[in-house]
């Protein structure tokens, strides 16, 4: 599938391809972006909680509490808990959940393969492993360049997981532990910059535009940063929780509502993300720096609205199809 946004236009899908959305509604997600919009992974943690909280009011009641029974047995579940202070214990589970992949990054218990020894292994984890190369996959821009090969697992892990919540002999541990990567790398298969590199012709690339440096003017206070990151904080900050958490769903599912086209599979939605990151993920010029001008940032806010609520929408299609079993073998 081919996407194509235009610059200065909002966007939404429709069969057939792309449809341009009334010129007052970018104006109106610009701001509330930039209120709620600096370190992150892989859309940041405001980025996972807005996807995972549009996925879970989507959800039917039986599917929550499914999904929910299963997070209760994770290790974490009491730590999300006292995090969130959400009076929903079970939401608070599901949004905490959504961003946990990220925050292990900074957690000692688990450690780095290949750049720190295990860690000891606690209760109710297989292993400690930060597992890095499940959030991404380095498809080359350029395919007409020598690429060397991704380590990114993330089309992988995206095939794998739903199958682990659906076996019926998977056991509660590694439900428990399956469940919020697959709530995560939902998310992360949206972020354009987890879908590509643009590789050089001499054969190396730039990580998934970790190794692009820009040049943001319109964030004074970190002008300075790579493209990756850049567009990985564009969801907002990231303790964005409670109400503005809430009020911010609200006015992206208003500006993107599901399409004919809200579903799909993993292959779909890298496709997409790849689309973009080719068309409209990095900003004009050929300098070593390049600069984030007032219309490339509309643009990628726009593309941002865009994709955290396809990944809400499908991470709910998801979750229904994975838990529609009731105790059965599912489908995924």
């Amino acid at each position: 599938m081919t996407a194509e946004p235009v610059a200065g236009a909002a966007w939404r899908r429709r069969p057939g391809g792309l449809t341009a959305l009334p010129a007052f509604l970018p104006s109106l997600l610009l701001p509330l972006l930039l209120l709620v919009a600096p370190p992150a992974f892989a859309w940041n943690a405001a980025g996972h909680r807005i996807s995972a909280l549009i996925a879970w009011e989507r959800l039917d009641e039986r599917t929550k509490a499914a999904v929910a029974a299963v997070l209760r047995q994770h290790p974490d579940y009491e730590r999300w808990q006292t995090r969130s202070k959400d009076a929903d214990a079970d939401r608070a589970a599901f949004l905490e959940a959504s961003t946990w992949p990220d925050d292990i990054r900074r957690d000692r218990r688990f450690y780095t393969a290949g750049h720190a020894p295990p860690t000891p292994t606690l209760h109710g984890f297989p292993d400690m492993e930060r597992r890095l190369a499940w959030h991404y996959v380095d498809r080359p821009l350029h395919p007409e360049h020598k690429a060397r090969p991704s380590p990114g697992a993330l089309a992988r892990q995206l095939a794998a997981l739903p199958k682990i919540l659906c076996d019926p002999e998977s056991s509660a541990a590694e439900r428990a532990y399956a469940l919020p990567w697959l709530i995560h790398l939902v998310a992360d298969a949206h972020q354009p910059l987890h879908a590509a590199s643009r590789n050089r012709a001499h054969g190396d690339d730039d990580s998934g535009g970790n190794e692009q440096r820009i040049f943001n003017p319109l964030q004074p206070k970190y002008p300075s940063t790579n493209l990756h990151s850049y567009w990985d904080e564009l969801p907002g900050k990231p303790w964005l929780r409670g109400k503005r958490l809430a009020s911010t769903v609200k006015v992206l599912t208003l500006l993107y509502p599901p399409t004919a086209q809200a579903g799909g599979d993993a292959t779909q939605w890298l496709e997409e993300s790849w689309q973009l990151a080719r068309q409209a993920a990095y900003p004009g010029g050929d300098n070593a720096v390049l600069t984030i001008s007032a219309e490339f940032q509309a643009r990628a806010l726009e593309i941002t609205g865009q994709r955290l609520g396809q990944a809400g929408y499908r991470l709910a299609g998801q979750l229904q199809r994975v838990f529609s079993g009731a105790g059965r073998q599912c489908s995924t």
